[in-house]
């Protein structure tokens, strides 16, 4: 008994950190995909320093955290139950950043249920720190790249020197540039934010300059990436393409990247807040000694339905599959088309995960010409998904074909509204236009948000995982109007066989 009175706070940590440490055990296999993600992508390289980070910052706190007595919180088990079903959604729907974020979301609500809204408040930063670790930013990529691209042609008229872009390649006198993932800045972007945010909290004391200085590291970033890449195009132009072209190009990038930052961090010191000396941890009391079993009874209570809470979604999630049955090879020759067979005149193929199922064929009426591309997915999984981050018309490797141009538009169908994905693909053989929308649960629809949202509906109610890809898509000439209006000729005559083999599939599931 003296043991307990001397140090009460070793059976409250006893008592709190299996819920801490059980999503690490029960969501495993998310936790392993967020360490592969690290290991494979030099992006996220920085995911292994974050738990280290965050234990050494909730170290740092001890001393205030000594007088404070744990109290559970049971209005965060809701939430942590919700945290739960987001990811076994995510799950569902093959979404796997939002499993990784709701996998560690648990760690910090599962320390409010267990320890209190008053303790965990000392722990806020450590612990939603640990959201760092979570490998995202793909979301980022394009968006970075179209703003980079821009940035560099407007910076490079500004110099007088001639340029001519078609999407995200442009072409001087000297040579020809295209803005790919690895020039976008995504990695410049992440690094400066988890540096800033880390460099705020331990630097300021004020929410005011903590916020401030977080924007600026979002700020600096990106338009350093844009200098960047004006700079290492104005290297390789005025040196005849002999330098910043390889792996040069790289280093330099990196070498400026430094430089901002370590001139932001010194700018950002001339306004530091010491923060005051930690607290020197309290004696314990005999009275706060009599307390302790009640105390260290509630955190084991509240321990056990924090890990109850988290436990149960993956349970029903593995009862899912079990019962799920597995669907035979779908079959698309039952499509009937309008138009006659017509010769290839594309060798384009778009750059999707194998699907179950596939139908590409070319058709011509008249003076027109349509091809069609339709993948069909059924018995989804990481290696056959229909929306996923890897499916795209061209990738960025392919040599014979690059995007020039993206939108999304809306076609009326014999009085019937379909929205769509446009892009202008650019190969040796001359443009191609693509029109590209998905069919999820029985639907046509254009968002790989809101097809995600659909797929983990259907699966969440044991139902078909079936999904559609469609691709139509014909050569441009001068006249993209004309192009068109040859697809939307092929599509009101088409729409409606193939919404008939589609359902047909769908409909035969046992």
């Amino acid at each position: 008994m003296n043991s307990t009175v001397h140090n009460p706070s070793r059976l409250w940590i006893a008592c709190a950190m299996p819920a801490m440490l059980a999503p690490f055990v029960i969501y495993f296999a998310t936790a392993r995909s967020i360490v592969s993600i690290w290991n494979s992508s030099e992006t996220f390289t920085h995911g292994y320093i974050i738990l280290p980070i965050s234990l050494w910052l909730i170290w740092r706190e001890r001393g205030r955290l000594a007088p404070l007595t744990p109290a559970p919180w049971w209005p965060a088990l809701p939430v942590l139950a919700a945290c739960g079903f987001g990811w076994l959604l995510a799950s569902l729907g093959d979404v796997q950043v939002v499993r990784q974020y709701a996998f560690v979301a648990m760690i910090p609500v599962a320390a409010v249920a267990v320890l209190g809204l008053r303790l965990s408040w000392q722990l806020a930063f450590p612990l939603t720190f640990l959201l760092f670790a979570v490998p995202f930013g793909d979301a980022f990529i394009d968006p970075l790249i179209n703003l980079t691209a821009n940035f560099t042609v407007a910076a490079v008229e500004l110099t007088g020197i001639p340029i001519l872009r078609q999407g995200n390649n442009f072409s001087l006198p000297s040579g020809d540039w295209s803005v790919v993932e690895a020039c976008s800045g995504v990695r410049y972007l992440i690094s400066s934010v988890t540096l800033g945010c880390l460099y705020a909290y331990l630097t300021y004391r004020s929410w005011q300059r903590r916020l401030l200085f977080v924007l600026v590291s979002i700020a600096v970033p990106i338009l350093a990436n844009g200098l960047r890449a004006f700079m290492i195009v104005m290297i390789g132009h005025f040196s005849g393409m002999q330098l910043a072209v390889g792996v040069d190009h790289l280093i330099y990038g990196w070498l400026f990247f430094g430089l901002v930052m370590f001139l932001m961090f010194w700018i950002g010191s001339f306004w530091r807040e010491d923060t005051p000396a930690p607290a020197s941890p309290a004696p314990h009391t005999a009275e706060g000694a009599r307390v302790v079993p009640a105390q260290t009874r509630r955190i084991a209570g509240a321990a056990v339905a924090a890990i109850a809470c988290m436990a149960l979604w993956p349970a029903y999630g593995y009862y899912i599959e079990r019962t799920g049955a597995k669907q035979e090879q779908a079959n698309l020759s039952g499509f009937q088309p309008r138009w006659e067979e017509g010769t290839p005149f594309t060798r384009w193929q778009p750059y999707f995960q194998k699907p179950n199922a596939e139908l590409t064929h070319f058709f011509r009426k008249g003076n027109q010409q349509a091809g069609l591309t339709l993948l069909y997915y059924r018995n989804q999984d990481d290696d056959s998904e229909l929306i996923n981050t890897q499916n795209r018309l061209v990738s960025d490797e392919d040599p014979n074909w690059r995007r020039i141009s993206s939108t999304t538009r809306q076609e009326m169908l014999n009085g019937r509204s379909l929205a769509m994905r446009e892009a202008q693909l650019q190969g040796a053989s001359g443009k191609l236009l693509v029109w590209q929308w998905y069919w999820v649960d029985g639907g046509f629809i254009v968002s790989d948000y809101a097809g995600k949202l659909l797929q983990a509906k259907v699966r969440l109610l044991q139902q078909s995982d079936d999904g559609a890809s469609l691709m139509i898509y014909a050569p441009v000439d001068e006249d993209v109007e004309k192009t068109r209006a040859s697809l939307r000729d092929f599509l009101a005559e088409h729409l409606a066989p193939l919404e008939q083999v589609l359902a047909a599939n769908r409909q035969a599931r046992p």
